[in-house]
């Protein structure tokens, strides 16, 4: 599916369905009257649709039968009516004859070069079109007779650089992104080079022409001049889901998500990150702040649980180890000398922190499955804990028993005391909300949290007057506790929602979600409200 959107209405223009599966690329006319899009692999064909009565107008298979694979598709910049296609070892010259609604390809004749061809930018008189490839050189091709007209550099040069982006500057200047990192300027006079973290994935050139801003497979974009070619990091992000969301105890300033690879800690007011702590080709599944705001704590997928300074990214300490199959969430006790665990063998343990080192206290082991969510009562007499089992279950910190199970039809996500700690609520796959009375175990109510999807994530207020849920169909719901309503919704991300956490001072609310976006929203209900 297509989707045009409105930009100054911020909604969306038209829906165009018509490809089979993956779009892989896009293009506007010059003058937007027509938009062309490609379909992925299993589609092969390509489509031009009529942006204002929003239909298409024709349609053709995309590369011929002894080509492999296209992959993009660029506009001319002057005629609304040529476009030309490339990808695995094609490259052709469309027009459009819009009166018999047929599109007619050209190959371009390329002699003996055989040629993968990730990006295509073309010149602004619409003379030559140049091809960044896979093999890191730079086909120019004349674009009325679709003849070779230069390539290169030499395979030496650029021997295992993949020009993934290329930019054509007002200057007559081409700038190449490729897929290890190099940044290439490329005038008449001389080549200016700069390696960046990772793959340059998009570039993209200011009103100006002066200022251009490049994006990469590292989640960053880049502010750089092309008059001292330097870059500046404006904006990091994570590349994968983020698992988790923390905050330090009494404080609305900061926030620390975890993914793969590492842990970030931003400040709340602006998208600024202020310090990342990575742990190569390692997964953190859970955090919590130690209350004295001295250590995070992590749960790792490699069986570790680690500690880190928040300030210096200095490790602390780590437990080995601490569960078999992995460790899937953790919470510290207010007294900061014990931490709690549960891990992906269903298992809850019980840590204790001293001076030089940590010892196990206890195993509790009633799970049959995945510990998913795990919160300390502020007491630190007793904890609950949610797993995908169906379970949920309320343990004696002191004892070390459980001392109430509640059993459901679904796949516990989350769960979640409520600020007077006599009551909790759950939620998972079922869609539902569950309010349960933690000393009896029985349920008191149940809510419809969802049309479609599990619920993943849910936070409660300070005072327990509103909660927050989101899941699988990325919406963020702000509901009345006693009322059990929802007040407010929230629709801006891109993919599941993983995780959520409302400031101290209800102000601000943080999501995470699987496509590593972080959000911050206005918490509709701020206190004294």
């Amino acid at each position: 599916m297509v989707f045009i959107w409105d930009y100054a209405q911020r909604s969306v223009y038209a829906e165009l369905v018509l490809h089979k599966a993956k779009v892989e690329s896009l293009a506007f006319s010059p003058n937007d009257k027509y938009l062309v899009s490609l379909g992925g692999q299993d589609d092969d064909s390509i489509v031009v649709w009529n942006i204002k009565t929003k239909q298409a107008i024709c349609g053709s298979t995309a590369t011929s039968h002894v080509a492999r694979h296209c992959l993009v598709v660029q506009y001319s910049n002057t005629d609304d009516n040529v476009f030309v296609s490339a990808g695995s070892g094609t490259l052709r010259v469309w027009e459009l004859d819009v009166a018999n609604r047929k599109i007619r390809p050209t190959e371009c004749k390329l002699g003996k070069l055989q040629r993968n061809i990730k990006c295509v930018e073309i010149s602004n008189d619409d003379q030559f079109l140049f091809c960044g490839t896979t093999s890191g050189d730079i086909l120019k091709v004349n674009l009325r007779t679709g003849l070779l007209s230069d390539f290169g550099p030499v395979k030496a040069k650029h021997s295992l650089v993949c020009t993934y982006r290329a930019h054509l500057m007002e200057s007559g200047d081409l700038l190449l992104g490729s897929g290890s990192g190099v940044l290439t300027l490329c005038s008449k006079r001389n080549f200016k080079t700069l390696q960046l973290e990772k793959g340059v994935t998009s570039i993209t050139i200011k009103d100006t022409g002066q200022q251009f801003f490049v994006g990469t497979e590292a989640g960053l974009i880049y502010r750089m001049s092309s008059d001292d070619f330097k870059a500046e990091v404006v904006f990091t992000s994570h590349t994968s889901a983020v698992k988790d969301v923390v905050m330090p105890f009494g404080t609305s300033e900061l926030f620390a998500t975890c993914s793969d690879d590492d842990i970030r800690l931003w400040r709340i007011d602006k998208p600024k990150e202020l310090l990342r702590i990575p742990v190569p080709n390692m997964t953190c599944n859970a955090l919590d702040f130690m209350i004295d705001g001295h250590s995070l704590i992590s749960a790792w997928n490699d069986c570790k649980i680690r500690a880190f300074g928040p300030e210096s990214g200095r490790l602390m300490f780590t437990i080995n180890d601490a569960h078999k199959m992995g460790v899937t969430a953790i919470a510290c006790t207010r007294d900061c000398k014990r931490i709690v665990s549960g891990g992906g063998d269903g298992q809850v343990r019980v840590w204790e922190l001293l001076p030089h080192c940590h010892r196990l206290v206890e195993i509790m082991k009633e799970h049959k499955a995945t510990v998913s969510s795990l919160k300390i009562k502020s007491n630190d007499k007793e904890c609950v804990t949610a797993s995908v089992d169906g379970t949920c279950i309320v343990w004696d910190l002191e004892r070390f028993v459980g001392l109430q199970r509640m059993i459901a039809n679904t796949v516990f996500r989350a769960v979640c005391y409520h600020p007077e700690e006599h009551q909790i609520i759950t939620s998972g796959t079922d869609r539902k909300i569950a309010y349960w009375d933690v000393y009896d175990g029985s349920i008191i109510r149940e809510l419809e949290g969802s049309q479609s999807g599990a619920i993943n994530a849910m936070d409660i207020t300070k005072d327990g007057g509103f909660f927050v849920t989101g899941g699988d169909d990325r919406v963020v719901r702000v509901w009345s506790y006693m009322e059990g309503v929802v007040t407010h919704v929230g629709i801006a991300q891109g993919g599941s929602i993983t995780s959520m956490k409302i400031c101290t001072n209800n102000r601000i609310l943080v999501t995470t979600s699987a496509d590593g976006a972080i959000m911050r929203w206005k918490f509709p209900h701020p206190p004294n409200c």
